[in-house]
């Protein structure tokens, strides 16, 4: 004979039956129909875009030795080398933050410096031509190999970016998950670096 309790509980089991079938069969039909893209996209682009922050990171930090060698032979470079020094003021004390990738003045604020320390690195390398001692300076020269590594580095992680942006930013505009978007997500498109060809290559940094 059943317990009381047991006659309780099995009415509250077979009502919530239907609601585990429905689950059963709705997820496998929404992953399907793209519900998990716009989320899985988003991810993607985003740690695409920590990996650009933190290649800009590893190039703020060589700077300061740079400086300091380039300074030991040409003291006298006197505006070449501040610029250097207030570019990467600038470029580091851009606030970043997760609402940058939809806030196109936050984001431009944040390319326009990192591209003005980029041109002045450019100045200072280019001094650097005229002090044949400081080019066949053993810290110099490791710093120098340092610097183009994180310069390509840079380059391939912008280049990671755009394209996670390109993809990501396509799902918000196409069938189905523009369906998921309007309905739940409600995401808004990332922005993308839109620097010329010229601007985005690195300096040049071979005194071979």
């Amino acid at each position: 004979m059943p317990s009381r309790f047991s006659l309780v509980q099995k009415p509250a089991a077979f009502r919530l039956l239907p609601a585990f079938v429905f689950l059963a069969f709705a997820l496998p039909l929404l992953s399907a129909c793209g519900y998990n893209t716009i989320p899985t996209l988003e991810e993607q682009a985003k740690a695409a875009w920590s990996e650009v922050l933190n290649q800009y990171q590893r190039r703020a930090d060589l700077i300061p030795n740079l400086v300091e060698t380039v300074k030991g032979y040409a003291a006298h470079e006197k505006e070449v080398l501040e610029g250097v020094v207030e570019a990467r003021a600038k470029a580091t004390q851009v606030t970043v933050s997760p609402d940058m990738l939809t806030n196109p003045e936050a984001f431009k604020a944040f390319q326009e410096s990192q591209s003005g320390l980029t041109s002045a690195l450019s100045r200072l390398l280019a001094v650097v031509e005229n002090y044949p001692d400081l080019k066949a300076n053993q810290n110099f020269l490791a710093l120098q190999a340092q610097l183009e590594g994180t310069e390509n580095r840079i380059a391939v992680s912008r280049r990671d970016y755009i394209e996670a942006v390109r993809v990501y930013n396509t799902s918000l505009r196409t069938f189905p998950s523009i369906l998921w978007n309007s309905l739940w997500f409600r995401n808004q498109p990332f922005q993308n670096f839109t620097a010329s060809d010229e601007a985005m290559q690195p300096p040049k940094v071979d005194f071979n």
